[in-house]
């Protein structure tokens, strides 16, 4: 038998039910929940066209690179959408990786030798049946650099690779050592301000190829090494220019960023994790030199590079280090074209880090700069799976400057 209680329960609940239907109902069936979702919705997207939706901040030293990139590279006079459900910088950073496509590339691996014993990986993307450059002596050829711990296997490698192959060009990838599954032959590894590695990459690939025009890619680390290598070198490359992906300027500035509480919780940690378990990799070389045990107690990228990074590379201090880093304190010594991408949200490298006034006093440099985008991410499109800004920024610019290098000779 049903107790009362129950019974009354029973139709109580039953009641509310029944009434809350019927107020979706006459809501709905009059017409006034459909007008506040179309009211929200004209809300958002009058938002979205207003303040996301933006033509980026072209920034260059030269009238002439300046007129350059509008002429030859449309997409810096374009306003960018970023995909309309996650513009934000911290979403579009960690889904990019996420939802874009990862295109399948068959790489040939070469190991070379530096001058201390250690070994470097270079995968090469022969692209032999290109149809536009057929002979491979003098088949334009790209150097891409992947950011921290990355190799050439990363969504942003895959889809530079794609583009080029599109174009015709071959690529090459500098993955630094050990990252890619190679043994680290001596207790040395890499970091964004000693750019040895990378010029014995350079001479290395023009030797090979040396009929074969070449410009380079960096990302993340790898623009900071490649800026710092052009701040070095000046005109003494072989590089015929550069475009550089959200790199970091200010070192800095990136560390005091990632250690906010919320990015230290999404990003810090988990790249801290990421260098720790390519050290313990590699323990059994670099424990003869460093405390390792030490290194992995390190909770923040800063405590990562005090303890192991600037340790290695002999500086007097993490500071030291950090300071020879920054590519913004060279960029007035780059002699060759390069383009900067960088999002003005981006939280490793905060938009007030980013060298404009130094750019503008280098008619070789040109900055541009998105108001959304993050780090790495540049998604644009309903779904971003082929393709993002940040690709097509790269097709573009190489293809400017593989195939209108003549226009460049003097930026002065």
């Amino acid at each position: 038998m049903i107790s009362p209680e129950l019974n009354f329960n029973f139709f109580t609940s039953g009641l509310s039910l029944y009434i809350k239907n019927q107020v979706k109902v006459r809501l709905f069936g009059s017409g006034v929940g459909l007008s506040v979702v179309l009211g929200l919705s004209a809300a958002y997207v009058c938002y979205y066209l207003m303040s996301v939706a933006k033509k980026p901040l072209l920034v260059a030293g030269g009238k002439k690179f300046h007129q350059f990139l509008r002429d030859q590279c449309p997409v810096v006079s374009e306003t960018y959408y970023p995909t309309f459900w996650c513009w934000e910088s911290r979403v579009q950073t960690l889904l990019r990786p996420l939802v874009t496509a990862r295109p399948s590339v068959n790489y040939r691996n070469e190991l070379i030798r530096a001058s201390d014993g250690g070994q470097i990986s270079l995968d090469w993307f022969d692209n032999n049946d290109s149809t536009s450059y057929p002979d491979p002596s003098t088949r334009p050829t790209v150097l891409l650099l992947p950011g921290l711990t990355g190799t050439s296997h990363e969504s942003y490698i895959l889809h530079m690779v794609q583009q080029s192959h599109e174009l015709g060009y071959r690529c090459v990838v500098f993955n630094n050592r050990g990252v890619s599954g190679e043994k680290l032959l001596t207790p040395r590894t890499y970091c964004a301000a000693n750019t040895e590695d990378l010029e014995l990459v350079v001479d290395h690939i023009h030797k090979t190829i040396e009929k074969a025009p070449l410009m380079a890619a960096g990302v993340s680390m790898g623009g900071m090494m490649l800026a710092n290598y052009l701040g070095r070198k000046g005109n003494e490359t072989c590089l015929k220019g550069v475009v550089l992906f959200s790199a970091c300027w200010d070192v800095f500035e990136c560390t005091a960023s990632l250690e906010k509480p919320l990015d230290r919780f999404l990003f810090n940690s988990y790249l801290t994790s990421r260098l720790q378990a390519f050290v313990d990799r590699h323990r059994a070389v670099l424990e003869k030199k460093y405390n390792i045990d030490h290194v992995m107690k390190a909770k923040t990228i800063r405590e990562f590079d005090e303890r192991f990074t600037s340790v290695m590379f002999g500086y007097p201090t993490n500071e030291d280090y950090y300071l020879d880093a920054s590519p913004s304190h060279k960029i007035k010594s780059v002699q060759v074209p390069m383009l900067c991408l960088n999002a003005a949200d981006d939280v490793f490298s905060p938009n007030h880090a980013i060298p404009v006034e130094a750019a503008k006093q280098n008619p070789n440099v040109a900055l541009l700069i998105t108001c959304h985008g993050g780090h790495i991410g540049f998604l644009e499109g309903l779904w971003p799976r082929q393709s993002t800004y940040m690709d097509r920024v790269f097709r573009q610019f190489t293809k400017a400057i593989i195939e209108n290098d003549s226009s460049l000779t003097d930026l002065h």
